[in-house]
């Protein structure tokens, strides 16, 4: 995002790690919060299969995760990573953690929920959070997937950039090591810390489409295809449907609805062919942090 200033990218980059040569621009486009109700859980299939989405992100502890489980047993190829999550967005659409509260209290709030993920909820959660705790809990969210004979791709995380604290960036990239996974990484001390560790990451700015202006996105989008510069770049997008059951029940849906129209528009697919753009998934930086090369 724009207030973090990224350092100059290393001689080779991510996108090169991964095979592609020093000119290539490639993409990742990953819908988040695949599972948090049914609203998403279809436009997210259609922004893979009709649209431009390579990818998605589950997340386990929410009301439509079985439903997102059931359309991804279906569709086998679709990749899909697991959307570690420690926060519950709303106070009148809620979740809990998979965990039994009482083996996890630290990630609670003091009425006994998830903390609503405000700029002060975060901050407290962060603050009280015992790391093994938060092992538990991610523990049985990748745990769940992989009981329900899915194999996702990577770990990536709702809400927390990089998990929000080193510690915790520094768990889940044990975690990944051990499942056979790829993680996440925007934020510049966590990418630096990947490449001395040969792993690829992201060489650009990370776009979280909430950060976009809902007028003129479509505009927006388009030139931010154009404009894509080489190496390895990732957005996270947030499709929905917009129904009258998430407008109830989701704050955001005005950006979904409108992430959801770019991702399936005609014009989105005619610019990626049109600017030679790349799309890829998570299965290909999987591969390689799975047999890291030396730093």
């Amino acid at each position: 995002m724009d207030e973090h200033v990224f350092e100059p990218a290393p001689s080779i980059q991510s996108s090169e790690l991964l095979g592609f040569p020093p000119d290539a621009r490639v993409l990742i486009v990953n819908c988040d919060d695949f599972g948090m109700h049914e609203a998403i859980n279809t436009a997210v299939v259609d922004s893979v299969e009709k649209g431009i989405a390579s990818s998605c992100s589950l997340m386990v502890p929410c009301p439509s995760a079985l439903h997102a489980m059931n359309l991804l047993h279906q569709r086998p190829e679709i990749p899909f990573g697991i959307h570690l999550t420690l926060v519950c967005d709303t106070p009148h659409y809620r979740w809990g953690p998979l965990t039994a509260k009482e083996k996890v209290r630290s990630l609670l709030d003091d009425a006994g929920e998830l903390f609503i993920p405000t700029p002060a909820g975060r901050s407290e959660l962060l603050a009280r959070a015992r790391l093994d705790e938060v092992e538990v809990e991610f523990r049985a969210q990748i745990n769940a997937v992989a009981d329900a004979g899915l194999s996702p791709t990577h770990l990536d995380f709702h809400c927390l950039a990089d998990g929000g604290r080193d510690d915790i960036l520094g768990l889940t990239v044990a975690l990944a090591a051990e499942y056979g996974l790829a993680v996440r990484v925007w934020l510049d001390p966590g990418r630096k810390k990947m490449r001395q560790q040969g792993l690829p990451v992201t060489d650009n700015p990370f776009l979280d489409s909430f950060s976009l202006d809902i007028d003129g996105k479509s505009f927006r989008y388009a030139q931010l295809l154009c404009d894509l510069p080489t190496g390895l770049s990732e957005w996270a997008v947030h499709p929905s449907l917009g129904s009258q059951d998430a407008q109830r029940i989701d704050s955001g849906w005005r950006v979904r609805r409108t992430d959801y129209e770019f991702l399936t528009s005609p014009e989105a697919l005619a610019l990626l062919q049109q600017e030679g753009i790349a799309v890829i998934d998570y299965s290909t930086i999987q591969q390689a942090w799975s047999q890291p090369s030396a730093p």
